[in-house]
């Protein structure tokens, strides 16, 4: 062996020797990293360097550790160098990806996650990563195919499962976001976390019971659990078992008396039991942990209206809307507020917030043509009004159609569909609708409730001219024969089960027992019955029931008009009997819906119409004793008549 060579070799043999060294240097330090010893693992990884400056893997598992370190644009760059001396790790890029990711450039690291899966396709990792990425820059479809992929390879992937679950609820997809959750507890079961957060996406799907079960589940395995305690009292609440629920959340608050969340669901609890002051203490308690709490403001001005302290609701509802401008419950609270005190100006226009409000669930149609509100003139046009809130609501707002025909529209009137045959005879409506058929041309659009705002109704305006609805000439057979002087009134005791303010507007049917021992025949209007409610008008003798005949509101309209007094709690029926111009005794809670106003007997809105309200006991025994005094001097009255066949 000549010079040269034995030099060759003498530096072959130190350049081995120092690659070893390297070697044993990266795993010392990569045995320490994974055992999360992570400032040794440094120093293993820096003595490596110092061996070889420009070493990629020691380069990479520094910026890995100083990633761990949120010292994320050194990783970035650190990486950054061990790409430029082997640009064929995948594992380079990913890890680049996640340094830029948490520094916010997400392109960047959308690119480097690109060039990791053209390296290793099968990456089920970088899947998850960029999957992630793509939902935070709302390029949402890519994402979930992302995910997708990541579960193709890895079909019990736990971590993308969730963040699948939680992207799918956020958008909506409740569906699809069970599925993925219901993924996990198979993957998972013994996972507190997953099955609370299954609770949450079935309490959006109104599967109350199941949910439920799901934070029964999560307690059994962590008995102290505060977020699945404070989840089970909302859905108590939402399920009307309030006793239960506030037990649940008083021991929730033991444990963690800190949790604003929590005292603002036990002030929601509490104003189910009607406990307002005790609601408003919550609220004041959840407040005082949490000063920019919009939602327990909102809720706090909730409870204050249904105490009749009205000033200082409206301020506890702006005071909400100040920390969350587009905070929409808060604004439709305020405007509901502001008619019941009879402040239609200011009323009116934030009633238009109804279509921000998810709890209200309104469907905005989309409709391309301009929305009329009134400034527009009308003459030749064609204008579409259309119906957005519920039955009585159409019922109560139609009263603007001739109102709007006047202006020389032609109206096409989109309603739903039980009010069709009876709104067709609406005077000036040409066409009449449902929300299942075509819709024709028009020119400009209106939704009924916004009719008050276009005309600029004040209390001094209300178009109040009743009747302005005819029953249509329906025959009901029971009604053809000859009657005598006996009374025939109306009833409806509930209304819609899954209405925000059944509680308090609906009255348990045994309540009314007392009118039934009068000379009266009494005709059930409500279709819908509670449990129970059927068998105990069976054993009464004085019921006609015709429920079963009535298969849209023209049919109620015909039997409401051969009644001589309607009955009714706070329904739909109202509003047609008072829309019909027949005589309608209302029973309101204390703090009742905003067209009733407060503190009179008479409704500016139908001039038939006579009110029985809640007095501050917040009950109904004392009404329907009322109720009867009154229809007892009428039933009176109408035996000594001699009644009119009618026909």
């Amino acid at each position: 062996m000549n010079r040269q060579q034995r030099r060759a070799a003498k530096q072959t043999g130190q350049a081995d020797a120092s690659a070893g060294a390297i070697g044993q240097l990266l795993q010392a330090g990569l045995d320490l990293h994974q055992r999360g010893r992570m400032p040794e693992a440094e120093a293993y990884y820096r003595r490596a360097l110092k061996l070889q400056p420009d070493q990629p893997d020691a380069l990479h598992l520094l910026g890995v550790i100083a990633n761990h370190d949120k010292r994320h644009a050194e990783a970035a760059e650190l990486i950054g160098r061990a790409i430029a001396r082997d640009s064929g790790n995948p594992l380079y890029f990913s890890n680049l990806g996640l340094a830029l990711k948490m520094l916010e450039r997400r392109e960047a690291a959308l690119a480097a996650f690109d060039r990791a899966l053209a390296l290793l396709p099968d990456f089920a990792e970088v899947h998850r990563n960029r999957g992630h990425t793509l939902y935070e820059l709302g390029r949402v479809d890519e994402a979930f195919a992302s995910y997708d992929a990541a579960l193709v390879l890895r079909p019990d992937y736990v971590d993308v499962l969730k963040l699948y679950a939680v992207a799918l609820r956020k958008e909506r997809m409740l569906d699809r976001s069970l599925v993925c959750y219901d993924r996990l507890i198979v993957a998972t079961p013994d996972d507190a976390d997953i099955l609370n957060d299954r609770g949450n996406l079935l309490v959006d799907l109104k599967r109350f019971g199941e949910a439920l079960a799901c934070y029964d589940r999560a307690l059994a395995l962590m008995p102290n659990y505060v977020n699945a305690m404070s989840n089970r009292g909302l859905v108590l609440r939402l399920m009307n078992r309030f006793d239960e629920a506030i037990a649940v959340l008083t021991r929730a608050l033991e444990l963690s008396p800190d949790r604003a969340e929590v005292h603002n669901i036990h002030g929601n609890a509490l104003q189910g039991m009607k406990r307002f002051d005790a609601a408003l203490a919550a609220y004041d308690k959840a407040i005082a942990l949490k000063p920019d709490y919009a939602e327990a403001f909102n809720n706090r001005g909730n409870a204050l209206e249904y105490l009749m302290r009205f000033d200082d609701a409206i301020a506890s509802f702006q005071q909400a809307i100040a920390l969350k401008p587009d905070y929409a419950d808060a604004h439709w609270n305020e405007a509901i507020l502001r008619l019941l005190i009879g402040d239609f100006e200011n009323g009116w226009l934030k009633s238009e917030w109804r279509w921000k409000c998810p709890a209200l669930g309104l469907v905005d149609r989309g409709f391309a043509q301009p929305l009329w509100l009134g400034d527009e003139a009308l003459a030749g046009k064609t204008i579409l009004l259309h119906s957005d809130q519920g039955l009585g609501d159409t019922i109560h707002f139609c009263r603007y159609v001739p109102m709007v025909a006047a202006l020389g529209a032609r109206i096409i009137l989109l309603v739903q569909s039980p009010l069709v045959a009876l709104l067709s005879g609406l005077e000036g409506v040409a066409l009449c609708i449902s929300s299942t058929d075509d819709v024709p041309a028009f020119d400009l659009h209106c939704s009924l409730s916004s009719l008050p705002l276009a005309f600029k109704t004040r209390m001094e305006t209300i178009p109040s001219r009743t009747p302005y609805l005819r029953a249509p000439d329906v025959s009901v057979s029971t009604f053809a024969a000859e009657r005598g002087s006996e009374l025939r009134v109306g009833l409806v005791w509930s209304g819609n089960p899954n209405h925000g303010n059944d509680l308090n507007r609906s009255v348990p049917l045994p309540t009314m027992a007392s009118l039934f021992n009068l000379p009266a025949t009494f005709v059930p209007l409500q279709t819908e019955m509670r449990p129970g409610d059927k068998e105990w008008l069976a054993q009464q003798d004085n019921v006609l029931n015709l429920t079963d005949t009535f298969k849209s509101f023209a049919d109620t309209a015909a039997v409401v008009s051969q009644l001589d007094l309607v009955i009714t709690v706070d329904t739909s029926v109202a509003h047609l009997a008072g829309a019909l111009g027949r005589p309608v005794w209302i029973l309101l809670p204390y703090s009742p819906d905003w067209r009733w106003l407060l503190g009179r007997d008479d409704s500016p809105w139908y001039p038939t119409a006579r009110l029985f309200r809640q007095t501050d006991l917040r009950e109904w025994n004392e009404v329907i004793a009322r109720v009867r005094v009154e229809l007892a001097a009428l039933a009176a009255a109408s035996a000594r008549l001699d009644v009119a066949p009618r026909h």
